[in-house]
């Protein structure tokens, strides 16, 4: 039996225009439900592919603070997010759940 060979997959290679972060986003949100991880894991993916060094510049934050909010150990703030969601070009809204 051969050995299976993998590459790695990086979904920020992958995010090329503002429509495609937008559904990455979108998407990511809807899947979480209740798991705030994921949408903190999909913001730092969409950072990596708009590019960290201008967020950090954009948003006031070291650009390994960014990093290490944006992690999978991260922890970030409400004010983080919304700085982050804010240079990224989107804009945090609240609606009522689909009954």
């Amino acid at each position: 039996m051969m050995p299976i060979s993998t590459t790695h997959w990086d979904s920020a290679a992958h995010l090329k225009t503002d429509e495609d972060i937008q559904l990455y986003l979108e998407a990511c949100v809807e899947e979480a439900e209740d798991d705030p991880a994921l949408i903190i894991h999909a913001l730092g993916v969409v950072a990596r592919a708009k590019n960290m060094s201008q967020l950090s510049r954009e948003t006031g934050l070291s650009r390994e603070g960014l990093y290490k909010a944006l992690s999978a150990d991260g922890n970030p703030t409400f004010a983080t997010i919304a700085k982050v969601t804010k240079a990224l070009g989107f804009k945090l809204t609240i609606q009522p759940t689909q009954l």
